[in-house]
């Protein structure tokens, strides 16, 4: 296990900030900081081993304090998230935190091999099949690379039009035959609750790309571990932390599987900011509310937006409208460098699930934020990758074998994923 994995793994059972995770083990945040930068950075160090054993000491001590809530995680994850006893994913309602918590740190193991630092090659052999009933290009590429980092082929599929059901086959034939050809399913489908009929009809692993406006777990856990990242750097917990969702609450599936996520968490507030006629589902209000977290639903993006931690915009999900309009969604919210440099504090992250209409009069994310140290939505796409490949790794029950099988690239990779990413990791401009 890598020492940044080692280190955000003790953190995250601890549920500590980095200046009281450093405190705790008697060391300068600016040492812990160096500690979990990527290997590449130029500031990167290594960490002595003194302080390795000290805080697995801390860990064991922690696990067996009586009524502690960070014990020693047993089970089988596969089995723990389990949909009905089968293995797939459908709902984030499917875990629970200390489901996520574990999850993610599987996710922490995949950087490497999603940093184009190591290789991968425990699914060599299986078949992805790639199943977009809807438009996609993010999240059927995002798929398929996690696959193929694992040592995975995909086969891809996109458009209904394009498919049999067109012809009239029935959801249960179609998920039966390509079952036989493949070794794990994504589907997106127009319609909510599809991806459950797949599933039912298949022995493989179904994950729900997308349905309707239902859910779209992935899409979540990218997102809160997104959150979570971008937290450890400021020195804040998801605990508690105020949470403002923009836009298309009604048919926004992304900010759906998200709240019921963070709902998981302790003492948290949602400002949900949209016209009356693209509110979040009542339904799902309630459900949060009833968990004990504080739910505030506002029209004005000034007060919505007033000491928020994270901004969450969404785009209208026009494709999803019948007979409704857009009346009310005006320019109004729109969140643009503006609006953010008023009300939001120097820390508020920024994210957008993507993709964002940037075409002028859109109403959505501005493009005068793109280069916002804020602006989290680049970050947030690249976390997909591990994210999706601990998906697989954990549905398919090879996640215990990926450290055992890794092994250095041997084509020259690039030192950071994008342009911008120097200053976040703290590489020198030259690297």
């Amino acid at each position: 296990m890598s020492q940044q994995v080692f280190l955000r793994d003790a953190m995250r059972k601890l549920n500590m900030t980095r200046d009281a995770f450093a405190e705790r083990i008697a060391v300068r945040r600016r040492a812990l900081d160096t500690w979990l930068l990527p290997d590449e950075s130029q500031e990167f160090r290594t960490m002595p081993e003194v302080v390795e054993r000290f805080v697995t000491e801390i860990l064991a001590r922690e696990a067996i304090q009586p009524g502690s809530t960070h014990s020693a995680y047993k089970a089988d994850l596969r089995d723990v998230i389990a949909s009905e006893g089968r293995h797939h994913l459908l709902s984030v309602e499917q875990f629970t935190r200390e489901s996520v918590g574990e999850f993610f740190r599987v996710a922490d193991i995949m950087q490497p091999i999603a940093r184009r630092q190591k290789v991968c090659r425990v699914l060599e052999g299986a078949v992805l099949a790639n199943l977009f009933f809807e438009a996609s290009t993010r999240t059927r590429v995002s798929f398929g690379a996690a696959f193929c980092r694992l040592g995975g082929s995909v086969c891809d599929t996109t458009g209904f039009s394009f498919s049999s059901m067109a012809k009239g086959e029935s959801i249960y034939d179609t998920s039966r035959v390509i079952a036989g050809y493949a070794d794990a399913i994504v589907v997106r489908h127009p319609e909510k609750g599809s991806v459950a009929e797949f599933a039912a009809a298949s022995n493989i692993p179904v994950i729900n790309g997308g349905d309707g406006p239902g859910e779209h777990p992935s899409q979540a856990l990218l997102d809160l571990y997104t959150i979570e990242t971008e937290f450890s750097r400021v020195g804040k917990l998801v605990d508690g932390a105020h949470i403002a969702l923009v836009g298309d609450l009604k048919y926004g599936r992304t900010v759906h599987s998200l709240i019921k996520l963070l709902a998981l968490y302790r003492g948290m507030k949602f400002t949900l900011i949209s016209p009356t006629a693209l509110e979040m589902p009542a339904h799902i209000v309630d459900q949060v509310s009833r968990n004990g977290h504080v739910v505030v639903q506002t029209q004005s993006m000034h007060d919505g937006l007033r000491g928020a931690d994270v901004v969450y915009a969404t785009r209208i999900q026009k494709e999803r409208f019948v007979d409704e309009s857009m009346e009310g969604y005006s320019p109004d919210f729109q969140i643009n460098a503006s609006l953010v440099d008023a009300v939001c504090g120097k820390d508020t992250i920024i994210m957008h699930p993507l993709p964002r209409d940037s075409r002028e009069g859109a109403n959505d994310l501005a493009t005068d934020l793109n280069h916002d140290p804020r602006l989290a939505i680049f970050r947030q796409t690249d976390n997909g990758i591990p994210i999706r490949m601990a998906i697989f790794a954990v549905l398919m029950g090879v996640d215990t074998l990926i450290q055992r099988n890794m092994r250095d690239v041997s084509w020259k990779t690039p030192s950071l994923v994008g342009p911008d990413d120097a200053a976040f990791y703290a590489v020198g401009q030259d690297s």
